[in-house]
C-alpha cells in the first residue's frame, strides 16, 4: 500500500502518518508548514515533522504547496498512491475573514488540485477528505436548547445523540472558512458520484491530541491546556463558556480512515467526533484541567461569539458506526485531556 497524506505535519495528518507507517509500504507526506504562516510561531509544525522523521521508517516528506497545481500533478504521477488522506487546510473561522483568497485557494482550490491529479494518475485509489462540521454553518443552533448550570444541551430527546449528516448545509452563516470547506466537501463527493472515484468525506468535530500545534484561533482544547500549564489567563469567547463540543482523539480519526480504505463507500459523508460520551463545555473542560493543575484556571470573558460558532454541537456517530461496526471511540474524554496535559507539561 502506498499512501499520500497532505498536511502531514498537522494534528490529523501526523497521526495518519504514524498509523499508516506501520502497515504501508510507503507513506508520502506533503506539508509546507503554512500553519506557521497562518498562526505564527505557535502554529509551527516543524517539531512534529522532526519527530515523524525520527520515528517513522517508511515516511518520506515533500515540502510542497497544494495550491501548486503542476506540483500536485507531478507528485501523483510519481507516487501513484493507493490512498490519499487530504488534511491540509486553513482551519480558522476568524483568519479566513482577513485572508479570504488564501483561505479559499487552500481549502477549495487545493482540494480540486488533488482530486484532479488523483483522477488522472490514480483513478482507482481511495481519496479521503478531512472536512469539518463547519460545513453545517450555524444550522445546529436552530435545535432547541436548554441552559444548564455549566453547559447548554439539547432540549428534546430526539436530538440527544447529536447532529447527523442530514443537517442542511445552506441558508445559514458559515464563516468564510466554513464556506470554502463546504466547496471542498461537495467537490470531493462529486468526484465519487460523477467520476465513480472512491472518495469519502469525514466531517470532523473537535479533533485533538498531543501533537496539536494549537493557537487561540484553532485547536481550542490543546490551546486551553497550554494556557493553563503556563499559568496564563484563558479568554472565553461567547455563550458564557457553556458552548459544548465533543472531542475525538487523532488516533481514532486515523482508525476511521483505515476502515474507509478497507471498505470504501464512494461519495459518502460521515460525521466524525467523540459523541455524547466525549462532550463537554468550555467551563467543564477548564474545571477538568484545573483539577490536573491543582488550581483554578483564571479566565476573562468576551461576550461576542465567533461568527457562525456552534452553541452546542455533539456528533451523531450512527451512520459511521452502521457502515463500519468495527470502528469505535477508544479514547475517553478523560484520556484525551490527560494526554494533552501530559504533553504540554513535558514540553513546557
Amino acid at each position: 500500500m502506498r499512501v499520500l497524506i497532505s498536511g502531514s505535519s498537522g494534528l490529523i495528518g501526523s497521526a495518519a502518518v504514524r498509523h499508516f507507517d506501520r502497515i504501508a509500504e510507503r507513506v508520502h507526506g506533503i506539508d509546507n508548514n503554512m500553519r506557521a504562516d497562518f498562526f505564527g510561531p505557535g502554529g509551527d509544525t516543524t517539531p512534529t515533522l522532526r519527530r515523524l522523521r525520527e520515528s517513522c521508517r517508511n515516511f518520506e516528506h515533500r515540502r510542497l504547496d497544494i495550491r501548486d497545481r503542476a506540483a500536485m500533478d507531478r507528485v501523483y504521477r510519481d507516487t501513484r498512491p493507493d490512498l490519499t488522506i487530504h488534511c491540509a487546510a486553513q482551519p480558522s473561522h476568524d483568519l479566513a475573514g482577513s485572508r479570504p483568497f488564501d483561505d479559499f485557494d487552500v481549502n477549495a482550490v487545493g482540494t480540486l488540485n488533488l482530486l484532479e491529479a488523483a483522477r488522472r494518475h490514480a483513478p482507482d485509489s481511495v481519496f479521503i477528505l478531512m472536512s469539518t462540521n463547519k460545513v453545517y454553518g450555524d444550522v445546529p443552533n436552530e435545535l432547541p436548547l436548554v441552559e444548564l448550570e455549566t453547559r447548554f444541551d439539547y432540549a428534546e430527546a430526539k436530538d440527544r445523540d447529536g447532529v447527523d449528516e442530514t443537517c442542511r448545509v445552506d441558508r445559514c452563516t458559515h464563516s468564510l472558512m466554513g464556506a470554502s470547506k463546504l466547496a471542498a466537501d461537495v467537490m470531493t463527493q462529486e468526484y465519487g458520484r460523477y467520476f465513480g472515484m472512491k472518495t469519502g468525506v469525514f466531517r470532523g468535530g473537535c479533533l485533538t491530541g498531543a501533537s496539536h500545534s494549537a493557537v487561540e484561533l484553532h485547536g481550542f482544547l490543546a490551546y486551553m491546556v497550554r494556557v493553563a500549564v503556563r499559568g496564563e489567563t484563558y479568554r472565553i469567547i461567547g455563550h458564557k463558556g457553556k458552548q459544548v463540543r465533543d472531542q475525538v482523539h487523532a488516533e481514532d480519526v486515523a482508525l476511521a480512515f483505515e476502515a474507509f480504505y478497507r471498505d470504501p463507500h464512494p461519495g459518502e459523508v460521515y460525521n466524525l467526533g467523540g459523541g455524547r460520551g466525549n462532550a463537554a463545555s468550555l467551563l467543564e473542560l477548564l474545571d477538568r484541567i484545573g483539577q490536573l493543575e491543582g488550581r483554578a484556571i483564571p479566565t476573562t470573558y468576551d461576550p461576542t461569539p465567533r461568527v457562525g460558532d456552534h452553541i452546542c454541537y455533539i456528533t451523531n456517530l450512527a451512520k459511521l458506526r452502521a457502515h463500519y461496526p468495527g470502528w469505535r471511540v477508544t479514547r475517553s474524554l478523560d484520556d484525551i485531556v490527560e494526554d494533552v496535559h501530559r504533553a504540554a507539561r513535558t514540553s513546557s
